[in-house]
């Protein structure tokens, strides 16, 4: 495989298009599409789907895996040769979970050393779809919460993240002056991050035992999704050990006191003997051991 042409595969995946890609190559768009071209032609297959944003093919994807895996390899071996010389800037694909981008996760990447000189590219998704990236080769580890590992890549258990069912004092009084019932519960605006989030909908469903389907607020970001519950538009599920101020403050009130749903979350990357690696699965634990139960 010439190196230059997976570099393009990934360039055009990153950044969405040729064109883009052209520019962030400092190539023009005709030797981008001549290089994907050419790779397509020694695979065999078309391994660019030509939409907006451009995305690897099924067939793409683990070339688009070894393409990031080569960067990396290459960076840290071209560092021990010039001595420990600047090599320039790595840039290192991540997906985590919404809450936990919110919460935790963001202290792990600043903990680790500035010599590493790394460029992160963080991209968020529920905790049940996250290894779905790390399959397809667009980034290089993911919180997750599944525990069997996707192919090629190690997998560690980093703990608990506990979820409560809060509302603001207002919504609990309009809404469940009769009590936490079935039929309150149905009838009760909800508020979910998006189509993907199942934690409300769970929480129903050890309550109740019977599918739910109460009038929904989509609000697709965390702060944002806080924020609506603190200002009445409804109840929904916050980590535990993150509310703990606005429930002193009488900012929200649980609506079961006890009651929770619990997710795991797993830590998944690469099986590369990687210097960056280690290191961002080292700061990445830690954090974690500090952070969730």
């Amino acid at each position: 495989m010439d190196s230059a042409q997976l570099e393009t595969l990934a360039a055009v995946v990153r950044e969405g298009s040729f064109d883009a890609a052209a520019r962030t190559l400092n190539l023009t768009p005709s030797a981008v599409s001549q290089r994907i071209k050419a790779l397509e032609q020694a695979a065999g297959q078309v391994l660019v789907r030509r939409a907006k944003p451009c995305q690897a093919t099924e067939a793409g994807e683990p070339l688009l895996r070894l393409a990031g895996q080569l960067a990396v390899l290459e960076r840290e071996a071209l560092d021990i040769a010039r001595g420990g010389r600047d090599t320039g800037w790595t840039r290192a694909a991540i997906v985590v979970n919404a809450d936990s981008l919110a919460t935790w996760f963001l202290p792990a990447l600043a903990a680790l050393p500035a010599e590493l000189r790394l460029l992160f590219d963080v991209h968020s998704d529920d905790q049940e779809y996250t290894a779905d990236l790390l399959r397809s080769g667009t980034v290089m580890a993911a919180v997750t919460s599944q525990h069997v590992p996707v192919q090629g890549c190690r997998v560690q258990r980093l703990g608990m993240m506990h979820y409560v069912a809060v509302a603001a004092p207002t919504t609990r009084a309009a809404w469940f002056a009769d009590g936490v019932t079935a039929e309150t519960l149905a009838a009760a605006p909800m508020l979910v991050l998006n189509r993907k989030d199942q934690l409300q909908h769970r929480f129903l469903r050890t309550v109740t035992r019977r599918p739910l389907e109460p009038p929904i607020h989509y609000i697709p970001a965390v702060t944002a999704f806080n924020e609506a519950i603190r200002l009445g538009l409804g109840w929904g599920m916050v980590p535990e050990r993150f509310c703990a101020d606005d429930l002193a403050a009488g900012r929200y009130e649980q609506l079961i006191p006890g009651r929770r749903v619990s997710v795991p979350l797993y830590w998944q990357h690469w099986r590369l003997e990687s210097a960056v690696l280690a290191a961002l699965t080292e700061a990445v634990r830690a954090t974690a051991e500090a952070a969730l139960d």
